[in-house]
C-alpha cells in the first residue's frame, strides 16, 4: 500500500494524528496549499473587470478551473458549472432559484430518508412556502415517485452508511414515470471517492464541494444541465451578475456569470482545480483500490468486536457498493454514548473521528439510534496503522466501562 501521508503538511505537525474524518473534511495536499498561495502572493486581482496582466491572469486560471471540472465531472460544456461556496449553496441555489421559478402548489417532490440535511431541509422547507407535497422514500429511492413528482433529491453516496447510489438506474426509472422530473444530486461525498459522469448519469443538477476532495473550504460546485439553468432565477444580485443596470430595472448576464454574484473566492476556486489535478494524477482507480483494501482490513478488525454494531453494507463485495465510511454504535448498554466513544478516541489516541447523528437525523431515527453513531470515514493518506490505532482504542473504551 503505498503512503500519501508525505503530500499532506499537516502530518508534518501532527505526526501522531490518525485523521479518521474525512467526511467532514479531508485535509489539504501540499500543492494545493501552493497554488492558493501563489495567487495571494503573485497576481492577486480580482476577475473578469481589470484589464491590466495580473488581473487577466487571475481571470485565466479561475476559468481554467471551470473547464477543468466540467471535464472532471463529464459536464458537456464549461457553462454547465456554477461556482458556489460548497453543495449546501448549491443545494439552496437551486431550491431557491429553480424550485420556486418552477413548483407550483400540489407538486410532489421527493427526498431519500438518508439525506444530508443540506439535501432535505431545503425542499422541506420549500414544501411548506409553496405548499407542495413532500414526500419521504425509504432507501429504495423510488416506491414514491408518481407522475406528480416534479422533483426528487437523492445522494450519490451516503455521509452515513458509505453506500454509493445506482443514480443512473434511479434516475432511467424515474423518467418512466414522469419524463419531466428534475432531480438533484447530491455528490459531496462521491467526487473524491469514485469516477462520476453527470451526462451519463442524466441528472438535471450536481453539486458537490472543494473541502470534501482535497481542496479548500469556501467553494462548491453547481452543475446543471443548460436548459435547467435557462429555467433558474439568481438569487443573489449585484456586481458581476448584470447585463444592464437602469433606475427601475436590470437585465442578467448569461450562465454560468448569472449565478455569481460580487466576488469569488477566487484563490479557493484555483485551489480546487488543483486538487482535482491531485485526484486523477492518483488516478480514480487507485482511489478506490486503495479504500478498499482498507475498508476490508477495518471490516475485519470490527469483527472481532462483538459490541459493535455497524450501519449499512458490511461485505464490501464490489467497489461499486460503498466508500470507506463506517458509521457505528454500541449494542451494549453498560457503554458510554457515541460522544463519550469519540472522545476517548480523540484525547487518548489522537484518533479523529465524528460522533452524533452526521447531518442525517432523520436516518438515525429510522435505525432508532436516539444518541447517535461513530463514524470513521477514510481518505488517501489513511493507511492501517489508523485503523489499528482506531481499534485499539474502541477496546480501551469499552474496558472503562467493564473494568
Amino acid at each position: 500500500m503505498k503512503n500519501y501521508k508525505n503530500l499532506f503538511p499537516i502530518f508534518k505537525n501532527n505526526p501522531d494524528l490518525h485523521y479518521l474524518d474525512s467526511t467532514a473534511t479531508s485535509l489539504k495536499p501540499q500543492v494545493v496549499l501552493d497554488k492558493m498561495m501563489d495567487y495571494y502572493i503573485n497576481y492577486s486581482a480580482n476577475i473578469h473587470r481589470g484589464l491590466y496582466p495580473i488581473s487577466e491572469r487571475a481571470t485565466e486560471e479561475y476559468e481554467k478551473v471551470r473547464e477543468k471540472t466540467a471535464k472532471f465531472i463529464g459536464a458537456k460544456k464549461s457553462g454547465e458549472i456554477i461556482f458556489t461556496s460548497g453543495a449546501t449553496d448549491s443545494i439552496n441555489l437551486v431550491a431557491n432559484g429553480w424550485g420556486e421559478n418552477n413548483l407550483k402548489e400540489g407538486d410532489e417532490i421527493v427526498v431519500s430518508i438518508a439525506e444530508h440535511h443540506s439535501n432535505f431541509v431545503p425542499w422541506q422547507e420549500l414544501a411548506k412556502k409553496r405548499k407542495l407535497v413532500f414526500q419521504i422514500s425509504d432507501l429504495s429511492f423510488s416506491e414514491k415517485i408518481t407522475k406528480n413528482t416534479k422533483l426528487l433529491a437523492i445522494n450519490h453516496v451516503s455521509n452515513v452508511l458509505g453506500t454509493i447510489n445506482d443514480i443512473k438506474s434511479i434516475i432511467k426509472k424515474a423518467r418512466t414515470i414522469n419524463p419531466d422530473i428534475c432531480v438533484v444530486v447530491d455528490g459531496a461525498q462521491a467526487v473524491a471517492h469514485i469516477s462520476v459522469n453527470v451526462t451519463d448519469l442524466d441528472c438535471d443538477f450536481y453539486c458537490f464541494s472543494g473541502h470534501k476532495m482535497y481542496g479548500p473550504t469556501g467553494v462548491g460546485v453547481l452543475y446543471g444541465k443548460v436548459d435547467r439553468l435557462v429555467q433558474m432565477n439568481p438569487v443573489r444580485f449585484g456586481g458581476g451578475m448584470i447585463k444592464t443596470v437602469d433606475l427601475h430595472n436590470s437585465t442578467w448576464a448569461d450562465t454560468p456569470e448569472k449565478f455569481e454574484a460580487g466576488t469569488p473566492p477566487i484563490g479557493e476556486v484555483i485551489g480546487l482545480g488543483v486538487a482535482i489535478d491531485f485526484i486523477n494524477e492518483i488516478g480514480m482507480e487507485n482511489i478506490m483500490v486503495h479504500e478498499k483494501e482498507l475498508i476490508e482490513y477495518l471490516f475485519g478488525k470490527l469483527k472481532g468486536i462483538k459490541w459493535i454494531n455497524i450501519l449499512g453494507l458490511q461485505n464490501l463485495v464490489k467497489l461499486s457498493e460503498r466508500i470507506g465510511v463506517v458509521s457505528m454504535y454500541s449494542n451494549d448498554k453498560r457503554v458510554g454514548t457515541s460522544h463519550d466513544m469519540a472522545d476517548i478516541l480523540g484525547r487518548k489516541f489522537n484518533v479523529a473521528v465524528r460522533a452524533g447523528h452526521h447531518c442525517a437525523m432523520p436516518l438515525h431515527t429510522k435505525f432508532g439510534i436516539k444518541t447517535g453513531t461513530v463514524r470513521a470515514s477514510l481518505g488517501i493518506y489513511n493507511d492501517k496503522n489508523d485503523i489499528d490505532e482506531l481499534i485499539k482504542g474502541l477496546k480501551h473504551f469499552y474496558k472503562i466501562f467493564n473494568s
